[in-house]
């Protein structure tokens, strides 16, 4: 009984692991946080994974995807913009068709002295800077250094300029204020 059992539980496990996994054929969606909003164009889209396995990524080129799970190629795509140099903090995100429809309701603002302020699509994944960077960066008259982010009535204070603080992960719902500066430039 022990042996039957055990062989069920492996069976759907790999059943389960090999729901999770990407296959030829399938169509994913792919977007990217923490680059310039002009950049977002050239990456986020809906890709089909080729009968070889692979998909097909603007300056970077074929990337293998079947096989690997969403988050591995997610993190694979991000190694290989890092790696030619072109992104140095991309954040990648890939969806499957049910995923994608989970995720359109997720959300999170930005305001204040950003280019482009307002709600936002939030991605599991996104840092506090990735979030600014995909409001269009902040303005010439921006306090880095007092980034507010409110998250369940809590209002916490971050300085962009301090690398740990850039990488402060955000959640949906989540709003970041960037403040103005105030007279002596802070």
């Amino acid at each position: 009984m022990k042996i039957i059992l055990s062989l069920l539980i492996v069976a759907f496990g790999l059943v389960s692991v090999s729901a999770q996994t990407i296959r030829t054929g399938q169509t994913l969606q792919i977007s990217i946080t923490g680059v310039p909003v002009a950049e977002k164009g050239r990456l986020d889209a809906v890709y089909s994974v080729s009968d070889s396995g692979y998909i097909n990524m603007w300056m970077i080129g074929s990337v293998k995807a079947s096989g690997m799970t969403k988050d591995a190629l997610a993190r694979s795509i991000a190694a290989k913009y890092k790696a030619a140099e072109i992104y140095t903090n991309p954040v990648f995100q890939v969806f499957s068709g049910e995923d994608a429809k989970a995720q359109d309701n997720q959300f999170f603002t930005v305001g204040g002295q950003v280019r482009v302020p307002g709600q936002k699509q939030w991605t599991k994944g996104m840092t506090l800077y990735s979030a600014i960077q995909g409001a269009g960066g902040e303005t010439p008259y921006a306090a880095m250094n007092r980034v507010k982010l409110y998250r369940n009535g809590q209002a916490y204070v971050y300085d962009m300029k301090r690398q740990e603080h850039k990488g402060v992960k955000i959640y949906s719902r989540d709003v970041i204020e960037v403040p103005e500066s105030n007279l002596i430039g802070r």
